[in-house]
């Protein structure tokens, strides 16, 4: 009996065995919770806005003061464009004239949804060149204008008649004068100061015409031209009794006949 019993005992342990492994392999398959389905992927993110560009160019970038240049500028990714200064809202793109009196620098600054861009540019103006005024032309002289100016009273030293040194320039002057001017025709009349008497004045004065009138003869100038007459000290130009007053009165002068 005993030996009987204990021959059937492995055979029985191995299907209880046999059976809670089996037991037990099916409760935790039923333990175990399904996977999770797969999550959809994020969207991509949306790509920043382009920046915008904008360009500024001249015709012209060195002038003169008083003439004109044209702007020109083109931009893109922009919804608005300033130019300064001066100028300021401007479509994306065109051209402008402007004269500036200095030189300046213009900017333009496109903005759009990708932010701002700029675009400086430089004008020189020149300060335009002085023009000198034409020159003035010199008056127009009469003959008479002539005359004054170039037949000057000969003057003389006290009780003298002849000619000094220091007047013969003055009688050169008058005789290109006269020759200049043929249809010219003068009297010298001669002149004393104060001093002497009447009589001996008048003879002074004539002699002092007649000596002018010899060397205007003497360079060219013809005889019938020439007349003379003496009014001694009736005529002075100064009345002070002193050398410098005698010294004007004492002279011979030109009239023009």
């Amino acid at each position: 009996m005993t030996t009987g019993r204990l021959n059937r005992r492995p055979g029985h342990y191995a299907i209880l065995l046999a059976l809670a492994v089996a037991l037990l392999s099916f409760s935790c398959r039923r333990s175990t919770p399904p996977p999770p389905p797969p999550v959809a992927d994020a969207p991509a993110p949306a790509p920043p806005p382009p920046a915008p560009t904008v360009t500024l160019t001249a015709s012209q970038t060195t002038i003169t003061a008083g003439q004109s240049t044209t702007l020109e500028w083109a931009a893109t990714n922009a919804n608005s464009v300033a130019i300064e200064p001066g100028i300021g809202q401007v479509a994306t793109s065109g051209e402008r004239a402007v004269s500036p009196a200095s030189s300046v620098t213009y900017q333009a600054t496109a903005t759009g949804p990708g932010g701002t861009a700029n675009a400086p540019l430089r004008i020189t103006v020149n300060a335009a060149p002085v023009t000198p005024p034409p020159p003035t032309p010199p008056p127009t002289l009469t003959i008479t204008d002539l005359f004054n100016r170039d037949m000057q009273s000969i003057l003389f030293d006290y009780d003298r008649s002849e000619i000094r040194p220091g007047e013969v320039g003055k009688i050169q002057t008058a005789a290109q004068f006269l020759e200049e001017n043929a249809g010219v025709q003068i009297t010298i009349a001669g002149h004393a100061d104060e001093r002497g008497s009447q009589e001996y004045n008048i003879g002074l004065g004539d002699r002092r015409a007649t000596a002018v009138r010899q060397e205007l003869i003497g360079r060219g100038i013809a005889p019938a031209r020439i007349n003379t007459v003496s009014f001694g000290e009736e005529r002075p130009l100064c009345a002070d009794s002193n050398e410098a007053c005698w010294q004007r009165n004492r002279r011979a002068e030109y009239t023009m006949r």
